[in-house]
């Protein structure tokens, strides 16, 4: 991606943990959480390798066709899967997105070209998209009513695993919406 260096690291190591997170939830007993969890593992790690900064790092011509026709797959899948849970649209937007920034890396790599002034025609969109979907996934994040008494974390073997549990998984999608915002910027 263009822009400074030390938010590309940032950024790079959001997506990074991230995508590791992930990785280590799609070993939930619940099959569609594994399923997500593996998409956003893809989409995580795909964003750090794209946020790498172009100073440290620059693709070969080759990589941006690849990483296209990659969450181009990603995509494809996403559409299929979204027959049946509407998450899989979100997923559809992200790789469709990651497309589209690949895409445009490849026509114009190490330079900021945007075709005239202002923000392109595609980039607009997708920033509404996803400045709407960080600010729903942060409200999703906040407690809706204090418990009345002291919250309990059971330990025993019908305890809810850190891997299953829903708000970590909305954070690792907020953390993901804010690098796909920060990623959209810099483009």
């Amino acid at each position: 991606m263009h822009g400074p260096a030390s938010p590309g690291w940032l950024l790079v190591a959001l997506c990074a943990a991230t995508g590791a997170y992930c990785l280590l939830r799609m070993r939930s007993s619940v099959r569609e959480q594994r399923r997500a969890a593996g998409g956003e593992a893809l989409m995580g790690f795909g964003m750090a390798v794209m946020a790498v900064p172009a100073t440290v790092f620059t693709p070969p011509g080759w990589a941006w066709p690849l990483y296209a026709a990659v969450f181009g797959a990603a995509a494809l899948h996403a559409l299929w899967s979204a027959r049946g849970s509407a998450h899989h649209l979100h997923h559809l937007v992200g790789a469709a997105a990651m497309v589209y920034m690949a895409v445009a890396m490849a026509a114009a790599p190490g330079a900021h070209h945007h075709g005239g002034a202002g923000v392109p025609l595609v980039t607009g969109p997708l920033l509404v998209y996803f400045t709407g979907y960080v600010l729903l996934s942060g409200a999703r994040l906040v407690p809706g009513a204090v418990a009345a008494g002291p919250v309990t974390v059971a330990a025993g073997p019908g305890a809810v695993r850190w891997g299953d549990r829903p708000e970590l998984a909305r954070a690792c999608r907020l953390s993901m919406g804010i690098g796909m915002v920060a990623m959209l910027l810099a483009l």
